[in-house]
């Protein structure tokens, strides 16, 4: 199972938000390099970038800093918040990105995944499915629609791409664990890599996440800047050649 410490950026800033919330913001620092030097030599497979301002509102705004953060790093970054566009897409990937994550377009259209997919390979597109109560949230979380986030998955799947990031939203930020049933649940229909993301509070969450069968990685985000999860990160050796 890989790990993937959270980066993400708002204003140039890092921060984390809870369940979401731009009004539920903490600021740890005014130099994403630094942490993005700091988780790689903690032991991160890859970093898991996000932007902010562009998930909320729909145009990046923070590729400078991902750039200087693609090239001070050896680890692969993947980036999602506001890929939206193919100008956008392609923009990420001159930055240095290794995969970006479509969000709310790909809630909206499954032709812009394939789309995507076509042009840059579906190794290098995956799908963020971002979930309240089992349904799909779009928008930097602010609308939640009526799609089922299991259907939107496997959707995402039959469109080529090769990777899905389940978020739980009621679990993010909170350091309450992961949702555990969400993640046996996808991982039962799925074929493609698929991440969890969200409520990881301690090592034990990461070791029970680490035997769900075919788990590619794990999103690693508040519990790292909070202290509750120390470098360097954990590893953790699966049982039966699971």
């Amino acid at each position: 199972m890989l790990l993937l410490p959270a980066i993400d950026l708002m204003g140039g800033e890092v921060v984390r938000l809870k369940r979401g919330l731009a009004t539920e913001k903490t600021v740890y620092s005014s130099e994403p390099v630094a942490f993005a030097k700091k988780w790689e030599t903690a032991g991160a497979d890859w970093l898991h970038l996000v932007d902010l301002d562009a998930a909320f509102g729909g145009t990046p705004k923070n590729l400078d800093h991902v750039a200087r953060i693609c090239a001070a790093v050896n680890i692969p970054c993947e980036l999602g918040g506001g890929m939206r566009t193919l100008e956008n897409v392609r923009a990420a990937f001159s930055a240095g990105i290794s995969r970006v994550i479509l969000g709310t377009k790909a809630a909206e259209s499954g032709d812009f995944i394939r789309e995507m997919c076509e042009e840059f390979g579906g190794d290098r597109i995956a799908v963020g499915i971002d979930a309240k109560n089992g349904l799909v949230a779009v928008k930097g979380w602010t609308e939640t629609t009526a799609r089922q986030a299991t259907e939107l998955a496997l959707a995402a799947q039959d469109a080529g791409a090769g990777t899905i990031i389940y978020t739980d939203i009621a679990t993010d930020g909170m350091l309450e664990g992961p949702n555990y049933t969400a993640m046996e649940d996808l991982l039962g229909i799925l074929d493609c890599n698929l991440i969890a993301s969200g409520g990881v509070s301690r090592v034990e969450d990461l070791q029970k996440l680490s035997l769900l069968p075919g788990l590619y990685g794990t999103i690693i985000g508040k519990a790292l800047y909070e202290g509750r999860i120390t470098p360097p990160l954990p590893r953790f050796e699966k049982k039966n050649g699971i």
